[in-house]
């Protein structure tokens, strides 16, 4: 008894390892789908690492949906890291929105980075885009803060090396720029906002991008500050800065002037000072050689009293 569940346990055992190399169940579903596969290309997928029911259920699918593929196609894209399931997907929608799409161009997108079952399904429903808020100034420098709607649709062509979603915008955002920057007064871009879109669209911003620009709506318009007057008062203000910078230096060059000539006036007194200390030195030395009598000395010290009276009289 034990040895015939040995036997048995073996057997299991052989059959589901037979059933994972074979995996019969698999192809008989393809069979009954009209997917011809064979079983020995099922077993050497897994042999190559590539996942059976991925590639069958993929095949199914786009069958049914009426395309023709190629097994070897779906092998090669799922060992390059591809999203088999995502690109069938993609190639069905755009079968049925008549669309020209071939399974390398999908499967090229798709090992780009982009989504392309998300890029058929813009090509057949717009995306709108939300531009963050522009700010621009008109001539009569006055500042308008605009933000606009952009409605733009996949261009499958471009999706491979095409620039993405953020060029458009900052394509746009320039055109904004320069439309309302060219515009003689701010009052005019508040009338007539669309001439902003005509503008701006007429200019070709798709151009090298993956997508197709089919409108641009100007939502919303605000009025900013007035950047004239803030540079008008700015350069007074620098002007003021200026001047008073200017004055100061006159100041600190007559002060500086004035403590020169304080200076040159202390000098000349200390020279005084030192010449009157050389007088009385002087008339010793007269008298001693006998250049000076008594009588000339008196006659000097009446003379500076003199002198002396006549300056406080006068004063």
């Amino acid at each position: 008894m034990t040895g015939l569940l040995i036997w048995i346990a073996i057997v299991v055992v052989g059959l589901i390892i037979v059933l994972w190399f074979f995996p019969v169940a698999l192809w008989f579903q393809a069979l009954l789908s009209g997917v011809h596969i064979s079983l020995l290309q099922l077993v050497l997928m897994r042999w190559r690492g590539v996942n059976p029911k991925t590639i069958v259920m993929a095949m199914i699918t786009g069958t049914k949906a009426g395309l023709t593929l190629k097994a070897n196609e779906l092998e090669a894209h799922y060992l390059a890291k591809g999203n088999v399931p995502k690109v069938i997907m993609a190639l069905i929608s755009a079968n049925k929105a008549n669309i020209n799409l071939d399974f390398k161009m999908a499967a090229a997108i798709d090992l780009a980075g982009r989504d392309v079952l998300e890029a058929v399904q813009m090509s057949v429903n717009p995306k709108v885009i939300n531009t963050p808020p522009v700010t621009a100034v008109a001539k009569d420098g006055i500042q308008l803060i605009a933000k606009a709607r952009v409605t733009v649709r996949a261009n499958i062509k471009q999706l491979v090396g095409g620039a993405g979603e953020e060029t458009v915008l900052a394509r746009v955002g320039e055109g904004i720029v320069s439309s309302i920057g060219s515009s003689e007064s701010h009052k005019q871009v508040l009338e007539n906002p669309d001439t902003i879109s005509k503008i701006v669209l007429g200019k070709g911003l798709d151009t090298g991008t993956a997508f197709e620009i089919l409108s641009i709506d100007i939502a919303d318009i605000d009025v900013g500050k007035n950047i004239g007057a803030v540079l008008q008062m700015d350069q007074a203000e620098a002007d003021k800065n200026i001047a008073q910078a200017r004055a100061e230096e006159r100041r600190a060059m007559a002060v500086a002037l004035e403590q020169e000539n304080k200076a040159k006036a202390q000098d000349a007194r200390a020279k005084v000072i030192e010449a009157e200390a050389q007088v009385p030195l002087a008339m010793a030395e007269a008298f001693r050689s006998g250049n000076l009598g008594i009588m000339d000395y008196y006659r000097m010290k009446n003379i500076q009293a003199d002198t002396e009276m006549r300056e406080k009289i006068a004063k």
